[in-house]
């Protein structure tokens, strides 16, 4: 770019938009669009180095080095860099500040290999005047945070790939363990087992409604807390196994059972609530600090209900348009500028009343924190107010920026004062003894930093002070209570008996999860959202509402990692790793020794003494030993019932009642019932149902084969069972029995069982199989109907029309169902006494699976003399919507349930989101279904790669030249790689 002498690189196009209406012609700011290298996958490395690099992309042998390359989709990006970097006199990286952003700008060195004098900004904010800062206050890269960085992704990719081949041979192929990844499905697993072993404890108390006399004060609620001098037992007073615990029952706690809390309300209801005792205390709550990472993530998900993912997007657009701090960031700590304007925001909206006494800082208490950074805030010097951006923010971002302006004004508030009252009231239970109930209030006479959300306070000018509610988990809900003196005395105006049930621990959400992974130091909080959409990309967890529910594959995964590797998930063990990361960001470890413990472990060499003496990673792999797969893959129920994971998904096992073949009955799991539902009741009632085994209709007149009724992978479809495929079953049913008669007869000698042969799935005859119709289940399907289905497809007739040449064609018209719904099909059979093969068949949808059975001849040429996309691109007329949900809170538009191409999808008219597993779109919520449609806008667009068949030829001519310059390249590479090791 001519007259341009400083190149600024920073990450992402937006950023450098940003930052380049700041600086100025003299300056020409371009994006690396993050990383521009990584390790190489072992199919990328080539011959040549294969023996050395081929297994990790990382040389173990030799100091760990990685090989690195230069993706295919970031070539351009290079070489665009490379030419603006000819014209520069000056290099300045404007990457993140960060490990991450460290690294990047230590690959754009190495990679670019300026001549010219190369500069690292840092900034925490995208304004004029902090672009300006950090122009004049420039550093070099720090060697110590890329080499930590380094070391993260070595580590993370030996963790991976020595552990996953073992998750692909005893659980199933595709699967992958990660070093934090794993530690959080194991986090989700252990709290869903706790709910599966839970047992449900009831329990009774007594609330009354209680009015003082000569009072015009409101009701207030009072709940009975013991009866004759013995506390009444609560939730808290049991454990999971539903029993009382050891220290309830050293205290005498008394379990109120139905009969007796009816007997008590009655016994009360007319009498006199005497107050027995009256404590007020002062109450005083104060603001909490700004925001971090980790507590954005959770105050969106609890207050806004957005996930992880969609928090950190709507976040970093927001940080690049510059309208707040870097988001990524562990410090709570608020530079003086941003105390200013946070003080000058509040006294201008609220008042100097509302002021702490001094400008409040606030110190991380977190043991691994990150201090590079500020809290996340608005940025500059003032504050824009989300009024201001109400007109220019997207919703998702609005309401996200709303809360971080709230949450730093807020800091700098004074506190929120007030007075709780408790009392007590005893009232005579006749032969039950005493009863004394209690009652609390909290009134609010100052709100102070609550006065910023109004959600949490509202003003009440007519009495000067305010109720707020308790939003703390297991408190009462608070209320004002009148005046009132020890010795009054009240009445009831509604006594009643109260039911409870002890609930299990509570699931994950995203925002619990990220707080628990905070706590336990694992991970990093920038990598949280990553983490936590890893282990639902992978299919180990799922989201239903907000919660996080395990996958069956999930408890297979994590037993095997529990048993054979207890180490690698072991929470302790895993925030170690983190610190030594931090050891290697500060200087006070080298990445070498790190990883060669890590990795090869520690040996009596060079252990201090006998209990340091540890193996690595790569040994425990190779001494791993056998690995029962059946025993990691089977879950067990109770009462003989077991969840079994197989390779086709998890099926339930009823090994107390066997088929007739001797083998346990089967039956397929839905999609929908989470692992703690699947209760030994509910196991029965599918096996009951055989929802996964045959079931007999009838026989075919035809064939006299049996037609049967079963379960698959997409649903129960019907089946024509001939002799001849029943025989072929039945064969081999009896081979897999003696294949494992053979096998533990093996086992028992010591030896290596023999492999058995499995015959091709082509070579074995298959039963005629066709999908029930959506209007149809299997409880209600017939013999008749079933012999209906697979009499398709169903013949019409045959037409005559002539082709472009005069020729005259004969087609077969048929009508059946597909894919995609009900179609007609007209294939050429012959034309003029040719064979018509080349000719292509034409399809057209039909309205209904009904009417493939009712359409005509006739009919069918009326639907292919219209052309092929007149109704709906040949999909047939527009479907009407499953469910209508109402509106979306967020943008005010109608929100259905459509029937799509690939299932049920999610629409506003505007956003399309497919339905996921765990909702029906009977179940669904208009609350969840919103939630779902703002995490797609917030993913933005997504972007599909096309290959066209001239690219396509054009790639394969060019294979050949390709393959010839690759080896020369690499040899360079290599090379210079080898040199700017040894210099590093």
């Amino acid at each position: 770019m001519a007259g341009s002498t400083k190149l600024v690189i920073v990450e992402s196009p937006t950023k450098a938009k940003k930052i380049g209406g700041y600086l100025g012609k003299d300056y020409q700011v371009m994006a690396s669009v993050g990383h521009i290298r990584d390790l190489a996958q072992p199919s990328q490395i080539p011959a040549a180095s294969k023996e050395q690099y081929g297994r990790f992309g990382v040389d173990v042998n030799n100091g760990f080095a990685p090989y690195y390359i230069i993706g295919e989709g970031k070539k351009s990006t290079v070489a665009e860099l490379k030419r603006a970097l000819k014209n520069a006199d000056e290099l300045y990286l404007a990457t993140d500040e960060d490990r991450e952003g460290e690294a990047i700008a230590w690959h754009l060195v190495q990679t670019l290999k300026p001549k010219v004098p190369v500069k690292r900004m840092v900034f925490h904010e995208i304004t004029p005047a902090a672009i300006k800062r950090s122009l004049e206050h420039t550093r070099d890269v720090d060697a110590h945070m890329v080499d930590a960085q380094e070391t993260r992704r070595v580590l993370d990719r030996l963790y991976g790939y020595e552990l996953s081949p073992v998750l692909w041979r005893k659980v199933g192929p595709g699967l992958s363990a990660g070093r934090v990844q794993s530690v959080a499905t194991r986090l989700i697993v252990e709290r869903e087992r706790e709910r599966m072993a839970f047992v449900r404890a009831q329990y009774w108390d007594v609330v009354a409604r209680v009015l003082a006399a000569d009072s015009d004060s409101e009701a207030f609620n009072a709940r009975l807390v013991s009866l004759d001098e013995r506390r009444v037992a609560g939730s808290k007073d049991f454990d999971s196994s539903g029993k009382l615990t050891a220290a309830a029952v050293d205290d005498r706690v008394k379990v109120i059972d139905q009969a007796t809390a009816n007997a008590l309300a009655d016994a009360v209801a007319g009498s006199d609530f005497v107050v027995r005792s009256l404590d007020t205390k002062p109450y005083r709550r104060r603001p909490q600090s700004p925001f971090t990472t980790s507590t954005l993530q959770q105050a969106a998900g609890n207050r806004l209900g957005m996930g992880s993912r969609a928090t950190m997007r709507a976040a970093q657009v927001l940080y690049e348009n510059g309208y707040i701090t870097y988001m990524r960031t562990d410090s709570v700590t608020l530079s003086q500028e941003a105390i200013q304007a946070a003080r000058a925001e509040v006294t201008e909206r609220f008042g100097k009343q509302y002021l702490s006494a001094e400008p409040k800082q606030y110190v991380t208490t977190s043991a691994g924190a990150q201090e590079a950074h500020e809290a996340i805030r608005p940025a500059g010097s003032s504050f824009k107010s989300p009024e201001e951006l109400a007109s220019v923010l997207p919703p998702d971002q609005l309401r996200l920026y709303t809360l971080i302006w709230q949450r730093t004004l807020a800091s700098q508030m004074a506190d929120a004062t007030g007075s709780t009252a408790t009392v007590r009231l005893s009232a005579d239970a006749g032969n039950l003894g005493t009863a004394v109930f209690q009652a609390s209030g909290t009134v609010i006479t100052f709100p102070g930093f609550l006065a910023v959300d109004k959600r949490k306070a509202t003003s009440s000018a007519d009495q000067g002070a305010h109720t707020q509610n308790s939003a703390k988990k297991g408190e009462e809900q608070s209320e004002s209570l009148p005046q009132m003196q020890i010795g009054d005395v009240l009445s009831a105006s509604e006594v009643s008996a109260d039911e409870h049930t002890t609930q299990p621990p509570a699931r994950y959400t995203e925002a619990s999860l990220v707080r628990t992974l905070e706590a336990k130091e694992i991970g990093r909080p920038s990598t949280y959202a990553s983490i936590i959409a890893t282990i639902m990309d992978r299919g180990y967890v799922y989201e239903k509402g907000r919660a996080l529910i395990p996958s069956w594959l999930a408890f297979s995964v994590i037993t095997l990692l529990e048993s054979h590797f207890p180490q690698y998930v072991d929470y302790e063990f895993t925030a170690q790793m983190e610190h030594g990361l931090d050891q290697i960001a500060q200087g006070h470890e080298t990445s070498v020794d790190w990883l060669t413990r890590f990795y090869f472990g520690t040996g009596a060499d060079s252990a201090k003494s006998k209990e340091d003496v540890a193996l690595g990673l790569h040994e425990q792999v190779e001494q791993l030993g056998d690995i029962d797969a059946r025993a990691i893959n089977t879950i067990a129920i109770g009462d003989g019932l077991q969840v079994r994971v197989g390779r086709y998904g998890p099926y339930l096992e009823d090994t107390k009642h066997l088929d007739d073949d001797g083998n346990p009955k089967r039956a397929s799991i839905p999609e929908t019932l989470a692992p703690d539902e699947l209760t030994v009741a509910v196991g029965h009632d599918l096996i009951e149902h055989n929802a996964g085994g045959p079931r007999v209709l009838g026989t075919d007149p035809q064939t006299g084969g049996s037609v049967e009724l079963r379960t698959g992978r997409f649903g129960p479809y019907v089946a024509l069972v001939t002799p001849e495929v029943k025989a072929a079953e039945e064969a081999e049913r009896e081979a897999e029995r003696q294949a494992q008669e053979e096998a533990k007869r093996a086992e028992a000698a010591g030896e290596k069982p023999k492999r058995r042969t499995r015959r091709k799935a082509t070579d074995m005859p298959k039963p005629k199989m066709v999908s029930l119709f959506r209007s149809m289940t299997p409880e209600s399907l017939t013999l008749e109907d079933a012999l209906r289905l697979l009499s398709l497809p169903r013949t019409l007739g045959t037409l005559e029309e002539n082709d472009d040449q005069g020729n005259t064609v004969v087609y077969t018209v048929q009508a059946n169902n597909g894919r995609y719904g009900p179609y007609l099909t007209k294939t050429a059979v012959s034309t003029d006494g040719q064979s018509a093969s080349s000719a292509k068949p034409e399809t057209r949808s039909l309205s209904s699976e009904d009417e493939i059975f009712t359409v005509d001849l006739a009919k069918a040429k009326e639907l292919f003399a219209q052309p092929k996309y007149g109704r709906g691109r040949g999909r047939g007329a527009t479907k009407p919507p499953l469910r209508e949900l109402g509106l979306d809170p967020d943008t005010q538009k109608p929100v259905t349930i459509k029937d799509g191409r690939f299932g049920p999808y999610i629409t506003d008219g505007e956003t399309n989101r497919t339905l996921p597993r765990q909702f029906t779109p009977e179940s669904i919520s208009v609350e969840e279904a919103s939630r779902l449609l703002a995490e797609k806008r917030a993913a933005g667009p997504t972007t599909r790669k096309r290959t066209t068949r001239a690219t396509t030829k054009t790639k394969s001519k060019s294979t050949t030249s390709t393959k010839k310059k690759s080896a020369s390249t690499t040899k360079r590479a290599t090379t210079a790689k080898a040199k700017a090791s040894a210099k590093k």
